[in-house]
This record gives C-alpha cells, structure tokens and sequence, in this order.
C-alpha cells in the first residue's frame, strides 16, 4: 500500500473525485482482506484527524512518516480506569493505563489516543509506539474471525510524551459530524467484502451448474439488489460524511444498517447455496464470512438505525435531493 500511495493520498479527500477514490479503495482492501481493511480505515482515519486537528509541525511531521511508509491507527476503547496523562514536568508528561480492542497492537508505528487530562478532558494524543512489542497483549484476542487485526491490550503506563504529540484541543476527537458521520469508512470495507461474497458465490453457480435451478437464480438475484444498493447508500454517505453536511450523520448511521442486511443476507445466501463446502477453513466464502460476522458487530448498530430513524421522523427532508 505504501508502494502504491495508498497511505498518503487520502490524508486530503476535499474533491469528489478523492472521496469515490477512497471509496474505492477501502472496498477493494476489504474485498481481499478484511483485517488489512480495518488496519487501512484506521490509518487513513488518524492521519485525518492529525491533519484536520494538528499544528503546522505536527502536519509536517505527518508528511515525514507517510512518506517514510509509517502505519497510523486509532485507539479509543479502553478497561477502567482509562488512559490518563500525568504532568511530570514543564511541557513533560506521561501516560498511564491502557488500551483494549487496540487494531494492530505491537504492530502499528504510530497511535492516535484520546487520553484524560488534568481536567478531565479527552485529549488526542499522537504516541510513537513502534518497537514497543512489549507492550501488547493479544493473548486474549481469540475470536472466530478478524483475527488478524490482533485487537489487543496494548500498556501505555509510563511512556513519554511531549508538546509534539498532543493533537489539537481537549474533546476535539468527538467533534460533529467527523466523528459519528466517519463511521461510513468501515461500511466501505464490509461492502467490499460482501461484494467478494457475491463473487464467489456467483463463480460456484456458475461453475457448478447450479445457476440453472430458479431457486438458486432467485437467492442470488437477491444478494446483487442487496449488495448493489448498499452500494449507492456508501458512496452517498461518503460524499456527505467528506463534506461535513448537516445530514451526514443520519444517512451514514443508516448506511450501516444497509450494508450490515446486505452482508447478513449474502452470508446465509452463500452458506444455502454451497452448502458444507462453505464451511471448510480453506474456503473464501467461510474466511469472508467469519470475519464479516464480526465485522459487523461495529458498536451498537440497532442504537444507530434508530437514531438515523429519529433524525428523519424530526426533520422534513424528503424534498431535499441532497439525501439521494
């Protein structure tokens, strides 16, 4: 990815033809590998947030490691009591606690961290971890798919950290829409992975002769609707998440409720229609399916559809085209 640009290009997504770009790209990674695509979602989401937040130097240093081919991710979730930054001297701290579900941990270059400060604000916090294997725990990191993310413990207690790396001011990282609407990046990934899905499954009818049966012909019929339509809610979610408009939110919280029927209904599609052999470690329809079912576990996704829901019911927008 670093060879192809990929880690660079999508930092600045201001035109039209950079956000289909990214589109795009996220939903090839995600057709080939969902773990590498929820590596690259979170790079290229702290590298936003970095350069949407930072100061001049810091953006300049962001360009420095891009271009060094350095990998960037973000870590919010955390175990009681949370990560907190302790004063250790002027302009000096450290911090202390740890990190759960933390994407590539003992694997990333740099992390983007919300860490509490002194006054209890939520402080973006830029941390040079790599070398720091040590750190990481993925022992615990024992699922049936997406294992390859090796979302872990990762111990930040006692790293240094100076001016350089705190990121803007405190509780910037949940800045509306940026932060709820940012959601349509991994919506992207899973759909490139369904859209793999429906691939596969095509490449058994067909190769099978099962595409002949009515019955077969109408479940696949079924997964291209679904999966083709989901496609039309990510790009337009893209396309207003990017551009920070007022109805961002709710079409991208909906989105993921579009993508995540597509993925369940082409799962149990997939599994109907091959059968046993779907289920066989060595089979891409049982890799795809296993990491996709958890994928699709993102935070709360029936609390999302039910505020995107509200958001409609309370303002009068059908009129307004900007929705499709």
């Amino acid at each position: 990815m670093h060879a192809a640009g990929a880690l660079s290009v999508f930092v600045d997504v201001s035109t039209p033809e950079r956000i289909d770009g990214l589109v795009d790209v996220l939903r090839a990674i995600g057709g080939a590998d969902l773990s590498l695509g929820r590596v690259f979602e979170g790079h290229v989401n702290a590298a936003q947030l970095v350069s949407a937040y930072g100061d001049d130097a810091q953006r300049r240093a962001l360009a420095d490691d891009l271009d060094a081919g350095r990998v960037f991710g973000v870590w919010n979730t955390e175990p009681t009591p949370g990560l907190s930054i302790r004063q250790k001297g002027p302009d000096r701290w450290t911090l202390e606690g740890r990190k759960s579900f933390a994407t590539g941990a003992g694997h990333l270059d740099r992390i983007l961290v919300t860490a509490r400060d002194a006054t209890g604000g939520k402080q973006l916090v830029l941390v040079p971890i790599a070398g720091e294997t040590a750190r990481a725990d993925n022992s615990g990191w024992q699922v049936r798919g997406m294992r390859g993310t090796c979302s872990g413990l990762f111990d930040f207690s006692d790293m240094p950290i100076g001016p350089e790396g705190i990121i803007g001011a405190p509780d910037v990282y949940e800045t509306e829409p940026r932060f709820s609407a940012g959601a349509w990046r991994f919506t992207a990934v899973q759909l490139g992975a369904v859209e793999a899905l429906v691939r596969h499954l095509r490449d058994h009818l067909v190769a099978t002769g099962k595409g002949d049966d009515p019955i077969q012909r109408a479940r696949f019929a079924t997964c291209l609707t679904e999966t083709r339509s989901a496609g039309l809610w990510v790009r337009r979610a893209a396309h207003l998440a990017e551009t920070q408009a007022a109805e961002a939110i709710p079409f991208v919280l909906m989105t993921r409720g579009i993508v995540e029927e597509a993925g369940l209904k082409t799962m149990e599609a997939a599994a109907r229609s091959v059968g046993t052999a779907s289920f066989f470690a060595a089979s891409r329809i049982d890799r795809i399916t296993r990491d996709l079912g958890l994928y699709l576990r993102q935070p709360v996704p029936d609390q999302a559809r039910d505020r995107a829901a509200a958001a409609w019911l309370e303002d009068d927008c059908w009129g307004d085209d900007r929705w499709w």
